[in-house]
């Protein structure tokens, strides 16, 4: 881990979840570690337990306070070496016909909007010396979800300019990759479950144990390994790998709920 010493990295939605776990993680290892999050109490709170940890309240799809959040760490920092494009929303549940058009753009506006705002801005600051950018896929990314039109839109489109600006940016040594885990152990898979199984009528425990089903090793991520991930696509190890998607996944198999109908 000695290769994280002094590195610069942004992390977005890092206040809470899997974000400020790899922001612990980065910080404890010695990267000087800067998130932003558009929950104001979160960061309050984050901030209180991690001091060393620079936070400011952002709105990721939000061009105008991307622009101001980048503008104040190149006047503080020049340049960064690492940005970790982690903010997202699950979007609505349900068969396209019952989703509402408001909650659609909404989650391509935080997935998709905020992940183009941030690596725009963050571009000319890598640029310098090169760096890595990592975005947070899913199995979503490369498989058809029943229930998650909009959502997997999103991380489908987010392989899509992985690959696109890898080979825009490969010329400055900028290194653009895909991590791409399955369900991660948490709260938000809890409410992904709660509301599938609302909208089924079924019950959460149906839900998980179909989720479950789905993978070779039956078994949920834990944020651990995306960590770890993130930790080696950061390192000198990793110095050839761009423009690729790295599943963490226990080997999913499928996502029907066709068992469930």
């Amino acid at each position: 881990m000695n290769h994280l010493k002094n590195l610069k990295v942004v992390i977005t939605a890092g206040a809470s979840g899997i974000g400020s776990e790899i922001a612990i993680a980065l910080s404890k290892s010695s990267a000087k570690v800067i998130i932003c999050d558009i929950n104001k109490d979160l960061i309050e709170s984050f901030s209180a337990k991690n001091p060393q940890i620079e936070a400011h309240h952002i709105d990721v799809s939000n061009e105008s306070e991307i622009k101001s959040f980048f503008n104040d760490i190149k006047d503080k920092f020049n340049s960064i070496d690492v940005l970790i494009n982690n903010a997202g929303v699950s979007g609505p549940s349900g068969k396209v016909e019952d989703i509402d058009f408001d909650d659609w753009k909404k989650t391509l506006s935080v997935n998709l909007n905020g992940v183009f705002l941030a690596t725009r801005s963050a571009i000319p600051l890598l640029k310098n010396n090169g760096g890595s950018i990592i975005n947070i896929g899913s199995t979503s990314s490369f498989l058809g979800n029943p229930l998650r039109s909009a959502y997997s839109a999103t991380k489908w489109g987010l392989i899509g300019l992985t690959k696109t600006w890898a080979m825009e940016y490969g010329e400055n040594n900028i290194r653009v990759n895909a991590v791409c885990p399955s369900s991660v152990n948490g709260e938000r898979i809890k409410n992904v479950i709660k509301k599938e199984a609302e909208y089924r009528n079924t019950s959460p425990e149906k839900v998980k144990s179909t989720y479950l089903n789905q993978t070779s090793l039956k078994t949920f991520i834990d944020v651990e390994e995306v960590i770890g991930m993130i930790v080696y696509l950061i390192s000198p190890l990793a110095k050839k790998i761009t423009g690729q998607m790295l599943v963490i996944d226990g080997n999913t198999e499928s996502l029907s709920m066709k068992d469930m109908d």
